[in-house]
């Protein structure tokens, strides 16, 4: 985030998609040097901009009608207001749609063609125009007109199955990550399928369709546990903070509190022992390999908590800090952006708004989380704040062409 030249100012990205995934998937181009013009409906906007509370605050700090959640997702963009419902609208996107390199939408399945706007339509008016979907469960299937949701999503794939405590234990039960995950990686998942479609077009000259679906991306994150699954036929089940393949890898209880323990090797474990003072236990054959010690884990995570309640959770990280032994603390978000490596990496951003926003919000800045992106020659960029709604409309509409009667006419007829 500095004068280094970006890695896509070449690309133009039209965003007609809303929430999260799209949004997400954008903003990385964004972050990347795209020029994103994101498309909302007049007066409403994105459904975000009013999901809340939190809401943002004004320069005297008193809480404005803007929801913070809207600014995760919609940094580096440009915000335009046009009517798809009207001709003169479906026209404007067509008109944009010609001179863009991605489009993203995360309408239902057949809800662009309507109006003109599925990719049949569009690749015949540029060949070259790669047209990413984001819906719930793809483009095909039973489930196909199906609304998706995260929550939903997490659902349905089995992912709250194995988030939360056991049924047997107080507060067990299946549980949502405390994110919308799925949206997220669908996101990720998203830009990296219009980047491979880039490279595609370098070569052939030609734009695709891409088929992004919540289901799917929900599937697959399950990772490991649909591994083990797919070749055991065993369903996997809650186990808390414990893991099912290591041990020990979970939380503790410590003298103030507690911390976690992320012993991934047979070597770190033998460590952990030596610091701990219990060297005899990565010697016993019940506890010297991993897998001797996930089928003794009811042994050993009973013994291990006796000892780790007697230093507190700070102490515990010193102590282990120069073993390579992973120890941290179990911090709230509160508590996480202010670690000092966080600090280090630039990770909290505070960005100043421009003159619209802040006349049409009175807010002055906004804050938001650095790209994890952390490309040497070509670094993600900081342009700008998320965008007041309709923030740059006349601009971008001046860029197609139009003159300034033309554009006030759209404004009068409520096109855009």
């Amino acid at each position: 985030m500095n004068n280094k030249p970006a890695a896509l100012p070449h690309i133009k990205v039209l965003d007609l998609s809303r929430v999260l995934a799209g949004p997400w998937c954008t903003q990385i181009l964004a972050d990347l040097g795209a020029d994103v013009v994101k498309v909302e409906r007049p007066s409403a906007g994105d459904d975000t901009r009013h999901w809340g509370p939190p809401f943002l605050k004004d320069a005297q700090g008193n809480d404005t009608e803007h929801a913070a959640y809207y600014t995760c997702a919609n940094r580096n963009k440009r915000s335009i207001t046009v009517d798809l419902a009207k001709p003169e609208g479906q026209a404007l996107i067509k008109q944009m749609a010609a001179q863009s390199d991605v489009l993203v939408e995360n309408f239902k399945v057949g809800g662009l063609a309507h109006y003109g706007l599925d990719y049949a339509s569009l690749k015949a008016i540029n060949p070259r125009l790669i047209y990413c979907s984001v819906t719930g469960f793809g483009q095909d299937g039973p489930y196909a007109e199906r609304a998706g949701y995260d929550l939903m999503i997490q659902a349905m794939s089995g992912m709250m199955s194995i988030t939360g405590r056991p049924d047997s234990v107080p507060g067990g039960g299946p549980q949502r990550v405390g994110v919308a995950l799925t949206d997220i990686f669908t996101g990720v998942y998203a830009a990296t399928a219009i980047l491979a479609a880039l490279e595609v077009r370098h070569r052939t000259g030609e734009g695709q369709h891409i088929d992004m679906a919540l289901l799917d991306v929900g599937m697959a994150i399950l990772a490991n546990q649909a591994g083990g699954f797919l070749n055991t036929g065993k369903v996997p089940m809650r186990q808390g903070n414990s893991h099912p393949s290591l041990v020990p890898y979970q939380d503790f209880p410590t003298k103030d509190g507690a911390m976690l323990l992320a012993i991934g090797n047979d070597g770190q474990f033998a460590r952990f022992c030596a610091a701990a003072g219990r060297p005899e236990w990565s010697a016993d054959v019940r506890f010297a390999t991993n897998t001797q010690r996930v089928m003794h884990r009811e042994l050993l995570v009973p013994l291990m908590e006796e000892v780790t309640r007697t230093r507190s959770t700070a102490e515990w990280v010193v102590l282990l800090e120069d073993k390579a032994v992973p120890c941290g603390p179990i911090n709230d978000i509160g508590q996480g952006f202010a670690d000092a490596q966080v600090q280090a990496r630039g990770l909290a951003l505070n960005q100043p708004c421009s003159p619209a926003v802040q006349a049409q919000t009175a807010i002055n800045s906004i804050a938001t989380v650095a790209s994890p992106l952390r490309l040497q020659a070509t670094p993600p960029v900081l342009r700008r704040a998320p965008p007041a709604l309709g923030e740059h409309t006349d601009e971008v509409l001046t860029e197609l062409g139009l003159d300034a009667a033309r554009i006030t006419a759209l404004h009068q007829s409520g096109v855009v």
